[in-house]
Order: C-alpha cells, then sequence, then structure tokens
C-alpha cells in the first residue's frame, strides 16, 4: 500500500516539459480536507553555491550526487506529481531546513 509523502522525506518530482524533473523536499502534503491538493516542497540542486537559503546535504545514498536543498525555490503543485520517494532527511538536516526557512522568511 502506497504511503503518502510526509514532511522531511525527498521525493521525485515528475514535472512535465514545462519544468525539470528533479528530486524535492516535501515541506507540506496536503490533507483530504484540503481545498486545494497541493504539495510544498524545495527543490534539491547539486549545484551547491553555499548561498543564503541552501542548505548542504552532503551526499545522501539515495542520491546521484552530493546535494543541497533550496529554500528560496519554494514551490507549490499537485501532489501527484511526487512519484516516488527516494529517502528521508536526518532529523537534525530537516531541523536545519526549518530554521533556515524561518530565517529567510523572517518567522
Amino acid at each position: 500500500m502506497p504511503t503518502s509523502p510526509q514532511p522531511g522525506e525527498v521525493w521525485f518530482a515528475e514535472l512535465g516539459m514545462v519544468e525539470k524533473s528533479r528530486p524535492v523536499l516535501v515541506l507540506a502534503y496536503p490533507e483530504p480536507v484540503d481545498a486545494r491538493a497541493l504539495a510544498i516542497v524545495a527543490p534539491l540542486t547539486s549545484q551547491i553555491r553555499g548561498c543564503r537559503g541552501e542548505i548542504d546535504l552532503g551526499h545522501p545514498r539515495w542520491l546521484p550526487k552530493p546535494s543541497a536543498v533550496n529554500i528560496q525555490g519554494l514551490a507549490s503543485f499537485d501532489r501527484n506529481k511526487l512519484a516516488r520517494k527516494l529517502g528521508t532527511l536526518p532529523a537534525a538536516q530537516y531541523a536545519a531546513v526549518k530554521d533556515e526557512l524561518r530565517g529567510l522568511l523572517g518567522l
């Protein structure tokens, strides 16, 4: 039985021809009662620049290259575009993502 994506998990998003399909970090996944079925995600990138809003993940075994979460690239899209789970961030890395997100947005 397939499971719903959970915050802190990395999924491969099939974004079609308009955007580049890529791994994304799930930040929020819609509940059945939500008005819109939109997942909120941050893309992963292998072009690590060390910029504000970028959290280095190193090289998790389930990714082909060293990568970082780019929280400046937040997106929301139909939950059905999340095709397959790649892995889950360790609690400390996910906490770093949330801290950086709060700082970037002034929350």
